[in-house]
């Protein structure tokens, strides 16, 4: 049956609206809508003047404008970068890969602006900010991308895993290497873990792979944004996290094969034993980060309901410690928190925001020109704060340093010589 719809300002929309517009000052219970930001989409019998009609709306979640690239005269109903809603009579025939997704659209907010979560500043967090050095998380960057390619099947993706590992050794983590298929050929995840005093564990996490769609697995793939800013990102938490002593575990990943859909990470929690999956507390992926395509520095947070806390501690610790515009979607898709979430466990993705204006990525223009250098830096900056939450300091209680007299019950003196 065909719908009626109208796109509209979010600002139209009254402050508890969940089911439609205000409509000559009356609020139509009847209308539905998706909020994508400062713009939504609402349809319904009763939508106003202007509205038009198709036979259904879908919504499409796609990699940079890999949907719009493949289908072209598609005019969208809406287009919000990662997320487009269209008409069903333009549906293509195939509904997914794992570059786009194609799905109904459902009443709710796929696109929230987060509100004002700022709290009060932590010294000792402020202080672990302190510690991050944009020279040394450059330096990560640059090199990485001086690679030819990073394609998952080469042997500069077997240097790029050399260079991490030896990182993170230098900064005291023991590493192990998971091997991987990636199709039909072999590859392998990079894994650096650091102890902590309690029983759980938080995951950082990156894919080091880079692709160029159009020229194959031999063609330039320097994957400066996508993911040379991601893995670098991750040793550069690595390090300054290993500054400070924490109460659960911390555990680095730098995945192989997720260009080419998610292998290394699917493989991973493919294998993770009951027990291991349960001391997960948080996964933070961090997947395209230094390319600033907005007016504003805007980070997108990407969970889902399960994860839904970590992207409040995300939005708050960018409110408190950052100038970062923050944007929420509970729609997760095509990156390694992805299987996580899909296996029940939280998990967070970090990505530039209005990533699809970003035309550079999976080509030979993914470059170091491209990058901004101090969005990153926000971005890592938001990244550290909410990772020392998740991680909770160890506190250590003072000791006297000398000798414990008692003179009576409940009465000590304290001698310190």
């Amino acid at each position: 049956m065909p719908v009626r719809y109208r796109v509209i300002p979010t600002a139209d929309l009254a402050p508890t609206d969940e089911q439609g517009p205000k409509h000559g000052g009356v609020l139509r219970h009847d209308v539905q809508v998706a909020r994508f930001g400062e713009r939504s989409v609402v349809w319904g019998e009763h939508v106003g003047r202007g509205s038009r009609t198709a036979p259904g709306l879908l919504l499409v979640t796609q990699v940079g404008r890999s949907f719009q690239d493949a289908f072209p005269d598609v005019k969208p109903v809406l287009d919000r970068g990662r997320h487009l809603v269209i008409s069903a009579a333009d549906k293509p025939r195939r509904r997914s890969n794992h570059c786009w997704r194609v799905e109904t659209l459902q009443p709710g907010s796929v696109v929230a602006v987060a509100g004002p979560f700022e709290s009060r500043v932590d010294p000792a967090v402020a202080g672990l900010l302190a510690e991050l050095t944009p020279a040394s998380y450059q330096a990560d960057v640059t090199w990485f991308a001086s690679l030819p390619t990073r394609h998952s099947h080469s042997t500069s993706f077997v240097a790029a895993v050399d260079y991490a590992e030896q990182r993170m050794v230098a900064l005291g983590y023991q590493t192990r290497r998971q091997p991987i298929t990636v199709g039909t050929k072999p590859s392998q995840n990079l894994i650096g873990d650091r102890a902590g005093s309690g029983g759980g564990v938080v995951l950082v996490t990156a894919h080091l792979d880079s692709i160029n769609l159009a020229g194959g697995a031999s063609a330039p793939a320097p994957g400066a944004d996508d993911n040379a800013s991601g893995s670098a990102g991750v040793l550069e938490l690595g390090r300054v996290l290993a500054t400070r002593n924490w109460q659960h575990d911390i555990r680095l990943i730098l995945f192989g094969g997720e260009e080419e859909g998610l292998y290394g990470s699917k493989q991973y929690v493919a294998a993770l034993p009951p027990a291991e999956r349960a001391r997960i507390r948080a996964v933070l992926n961090l997947d395209m980060i230094a390319s600033k395509n907005s007016a504003n520095p805007t980070v997108l947070l990407e969970g889902h309901q399960l994860s839904s806390s970590l992207v409040d501690d995300l939005a708050t610790a960018a409110a408190t410690y950052t100038g970062l515009t923050v944007e929420t979607s509970l729609n997760p898709f095509a990156s390694d928190h992805v299987p996580f979430i899909n296996a029940g466990i939280p998990a967070v993705l970090t990505i530039e925001g209005s990533d699809s204006a970003n035309s550079h990525i999976h080509s030979a223009n993914d470059t170091l020109n491209f990058l901004h250098w101090p969005l990153a830096a926000e971005i890592l900056r938001m990244n550290t704060a909410a990772l020392a939450g998740w991680l909770e300091p160890v506190t250590i209680r003072p000791r006297p340093a000398g000798s414990i007299v008692a003179w009576g019950p409940n009465r000590i003196d304290i001698f310190v010589s």
